[in-house]
């Protein structure tokens, strides 16, 4: 009959990325319907996404149809898989997310510190609501999930609930992964990675060319003046190559906000003075491509996208779709529960972990003990995710300032009290847990 595909937050600028993955699949992934979902608040954008998608399909010449719908309960009966790429108070949340910390000259980013701290305390929530929904209208359904911050949403998820069909997504191991090719200039599909840590805290291993080690050549190469693999949203910020050396493991980008403290919370205090965080420039991003997603002689994703700084998201949730419908075994980076993988985190804890696909969704690779260089910064990034989640759930503002304030980006408890009152303020609307209690 074909498969039934909704998702949520369908007026996403992302969404035609996700329709393209779609039609190239569309041989072995046959989707008869997408439903692409949205808010009241969206639903310009809706319509214009759905308008394009209609368009893309069209041209393609598959049987599938594009319905829009502003009903999440309507869209979601006897649905095989749904995606979820929302935004929980749509950017101008997210820019009180980078501002009010910056205001406080401590970082503000979308998924890290206090900003990914909020962004979390109001997805959560959502993305519970979404899975008792699930729960009633397609219980066999599987939820993919690349709403950041996607670590400590599947966190909250295996924590809270007893839904089992959900994988967290995200696209900065196809990043890292792509960097390492070219700096080895290398086919991707010669190159595998094993990849182990969390999510924006992941990091890679080992490195495998047509089945060899060659771990020792990836990390001379990392060590390259010209290795400042990053992302069109981080600051590419060369690492030294002897502290690279030292660790021995290829580090994701956003571990700069960490290791790199100061440059980084430097940069974007200018930015910040001169009204220029990354939320604002996306925002100016969004506005040009949906005036281009708005002409109706555009049939395909444009190229443009690609600056927005998630490429790749929603192509790695077509091919995992792909992996589940069809058995293939694969392997991918997919956020899921350890289960003894990093022997030297909790069996119960969420991580990101190179994973075979099967039907019976991710079964994470054994990948050892973390090494002792990155184990601690770990430990302590996955604390305060599962501090969060259960802050998240509960509305216990005790609970939220200790996670706040055991992030390593927050430097003082009275900074975090600070921020925690002005942004629970900012962003009451989006926080009932808070203050229904």
């Amino acid at each position: 009959m074909g498969i039934k595909v909704v998702t949520i937050g369908g007026g996403s600028s992302y969404t035609p990325e996700l329709v393209e993955g779609f039609i190239k699949r569309y041989q072995e992934l046959p989707i008869k319907e997408l439903w692409l979902v949205d808010i009241e608040d969206g639903k310009e954008k809706l319509q214009i996404i759905g308008d394009l998608a209609k368009r893309m399909v069209k041209e393609a010449g598959i049987p599938m149809e594009i319905k829009l719908s502003l009903d999440r309960r309507e869209a979601l009966i006897n649905a095989d898989f749904v995606t979820t790429q929302l935004r929980v108070g749509l950017l101008e949340a997210r820019i009180k997310d980078e501002r009010i910390p910056l205001s406080h000259e401590i970082l503000g980013q979308e998924t890290n510190g206090a900003g990914g701290f909020f962004k979390g305390l109001r997805t959560i929530p959502v993305i519970l609501e979404i899975i008792r929904d699930i729960e009633n209208l397609c219980p066999n359904a599987w939820l993919i999930n690349f709403t950041n911050p996607a670590g400590m949403v599947t966190e909250a998820v295996f924590r809270h609930t007893n839904f089992k069909n959900f994988i967290g997504l995200c696209n900065v191991p196809l990043g890292m992964h792509r960097g390492m090719c070219e700096l080895l200039d290398v086919k991707p599909k010669r190159l595998r990675i094993d990849f182990a840590g969390l999510n924006h805290m992941v990091f890679g291993l080992n490195f495998y060319l047509d089945g060899k080690n060659i771990k020792k050549e990836a990390m001379a190469a990392l060590q390259r003046p010209d290795s400042h693999i990053s992302m069109a949203n981080i600051m590419a910020e060369p690492w030294d190559p002897d502290f690279i050396k030292g660790l021995n493991v290829m580090p994701c980008p956003y571990l700069r906000y960490y290791w790199k403290h100061g440059d980084m919370l430097k940069k974007d205090i200018e930015n910040f003075n001169n009204n220029g965080t990354r939320a604002e420039i996306v925002k100016k991003i969004e506005t040009k491509l949906f005036e281009l997603y708005k002409d109706p002689e555009l049939k395909t994703k444009p190229k443009q996208l690609e600056e927005r700084g998630g490429a790749y998201y929603s192509d790695a949730a077509c091919e995992l779709i792909a992996s589940i419908f069809n058995d293939k075994g694969d392997i991918q980076v997919v956020n899921t529960l350890n289960k003894g993988a990093i022997t030297n985190l909790p069996y119960d804890s969420v991580v990101e972990v190179s994973s075979v696909i099967t039907k019976e969704g991710a079964r994470p690779l054994s990948m050892g003990d973390l090494p002792e260089e990155i184990i601690g910064i770990v430990r302590q990034i996955k604390s305060f995710e599962r501090l969060t989640a259960d802050a998240a759930v509960s509305g216990n503002r005790i609970k939220a300032l200790t996670a706040l304030n055991l992030n390593p980006l927050v430097p003082s408890d009275r900074i975090g009290q600070i921020v925690l009152d002005e942004m629970l303020k900012s962003h009451r609307k989006y926080l009932p847990n808070f203050f229904n209690n």
